[in-house]
């Protein structure tokens, strides 16, 4: 059995699954918020009720909005900050009494649609979790590629490629949080999305208001989606310049917007090296379920 656990932010999430991937057991607590023991606490227990209700002993693999650092062996990059610098691996193997894998989150993600989702059966698979935020994963011959420093996969902080004119005027007036400018981040999570329509319209609306307004006809609404595409499309092209992969995954809220995956695919051809793709892009089999059941398949032997 494969336990997985998903340490978010808001939430702690527990996932026991069997050998060929059925579910047997999820829980779902609250995260203790700025308390680094009460959240070790968390995943004892939710390990513990796993074990109780299958009658069964799992291994453990972790997801977090983070990673542990090559050099120090402690988490770092995490926005929940009362984990960086701290020894999680080896403190949660003495609670557990046994070896733990952990992973960022966007990698975890990006192991669940490579073992049994949407890209199932491909040697690279490139992940996107398009939401608040946005991230990626790999997996290549279904190991998760976590890189020399810890930081492979860490898309979102590197800038938006080939800038217009708008563009240039947003990375100079809107700081990323990382301290950088211009960042992919700004443009192409859900957040930028919300953010270019209240630029462009006064109105702050969500993702999904946007989509049913740009059906209704809205200009604006319209606009605003057809550069949150383009700018999509130059900053994975950007990326599939490098890594060239098998198949491409949306995630998070933004993979719901269905004409994504007719639009993009025909952008990509404009901005990668060669002038063509036939990469195919998909929406994540197990949508937000994918994050914990990732988490489980680090042990995938």
């Amino acid at each position: 059995m494969r336990i997985g656990i998903d340490l978010g932010g808001t939430k702690i999430e527990v996932i026991a699954l069997s050998d060929n991937g059925v579910e047997l057991f999820r829980q779902r607590i609250a995260t203790p918020r700025g308390d680094y023991v009460k959240s070790l606490q968390a995943i004892q227990y939710l390990v513990g009720e796993a074990e109780k209700s299958t009658g069964q002993t799992g291994t453990v693999g972790i997801g977090i909005p983070g990673t542990i650092s090559p050099v120090t062996g402690k988490v770092k990059n995490a926005n929940s900050v009362w984990l960086n610098g701290q020894d999680l691996k080896r403190d949660l193997e003495n609670l557990l009494k046994r070896e733990v894998r952990i992973a960022n989150d966007a990698n975890c993600m990006a192991m669940s649609e490579a073992v049994d989702g949407a890209g199932a059966g491909k040697q690279i698979v490139l992940a996107l979790i398009l939401g608040t935020g946005c991230g990626s994963g790999i997996v290549i011959n279904g190991k998760v590629h976590q890189g020399a420093n810890g930081i492979g996969g860490e898309w979102g902080h590197n800038p938006l490629p080939w800038q217009d004119e708008e563009e240039q005027q947003i990375a100079k007036t809107v700081p990323c949080y990382c301290g950088r400018q211009g960042c992919v981040e700004l443009f192409v999570s859900g957040t930028g999305l919300c953010d270019d329509y209240q630029r462009h319209s006064g109105n702050k609306l969500n993702g999904e208001d946007i989509v049913r307004l740009s059906e209704q006809g809205d200009v604006i609404a319209e606009q605003s989606l057809q550069a949150y595409e383009r700018r999509l499309a130059k900053s994975l092209a950007s990326y599939m310049n490098v890594l060239d992969p098998d198949v491409v995954v949306f995630a998070g809220g933004v993979c719901n917007i269905e004409r994504l995956y007719q639009n993009v695919p025909k952008l990509l051809p404009r901005f990668i090296f060669g002038k063509e793709c036939s990469t195919p892009i998909k929406k994540a089999l197990h949508g937000d379920s994918s994050g914990v059941r990732g988490a489980a398949w680090l042990w995938n032997e």
